[in-house]
């Protein structure tokens, strides 16, 4: 599967953006997907994810109650809602999926997009 994440760009602290991945191929409803993050100078990190109906999702702490996961399985889209921004999830978003569960080991994800920018100023 062929990841194709768009969406980023410059917002203002406090501002919303809406991510989304396209996913190519067959089978999208076969893999859990999700969101990982990776800021300048530090360790990518675990965002989100979502099972492959959607009927569950996990977010890390700093992002909880801030952004939402959401997928559409006809449309091959998992979607990553980003409210109330602050300017340290100025980072590179990449979409990622897998086979099975989701999990927030980034190691576990064999297929990753080639990452979205996303730059908060504040």
């Amino acid at each position: 599967v062929q990841l194709q994440a768009c969406g980023g760009g410059l917002v203002q602290a406090g501002g919303s953006l809406r991510l989304s991945c396209v996913a190519s191929g067959r089978w999208f409803s076969s893999y859990a997907m999700g969101w990982f993050r990776q800021a300048p100078g530090k360790e990518r990190e675990f965002v989100a994810t979502i099972t492959r109906s959607g009927s569950s999702t996990n977010y890390a702490d700093s992002v909880k109650g801030r952004f939402t996961i959401f997928r559409d399985n006809a449309k091959n889209t998992v979607y990553l809602q980003m409210d109330s921004l602050k300017s340290e999830d100025t980072a590179v978003y990449y979409c990622v999926a897998v086979l099975g569960a989701p999990t927030s080991d980034a190691r576990a994800f064999n297929y990753w997009g080639q990452g979205t920018l996303v730059t908060v100023s504040s």
